[in-house]
């Protein structure tokens, strides 16, 4: 004879695995590792403080 098994436990192992596959496959799809975001962003903070620094001045206003 079979292994007995609880059906609803079965279920839920059944659904954590097909969630788990998905997420992988989207991490591999769209994801980036913690250390290229980490990279990216200071990549552009560096980009807009450079960006900042050559402004020339505030425009006068003479409302």
């Amino acid at each position: 004879m079979g292994e007995v098994v609880n059906l609803r436990q079965f279920r839920k192992q059944r659904k954590r695995d097909e969630r788990a596959r998905l997420s992988e496959e989207h991490r591999a799809r769209f994801g980036q590792s913690a250390a290229e975001r980490k990279l990216r962003q200071t990549a552009e903070e560096r980009q807009a403080r450079i960006h900042e620094a050559h402004r020339l001045g505030e425009p006068d206003s003479t409302d």
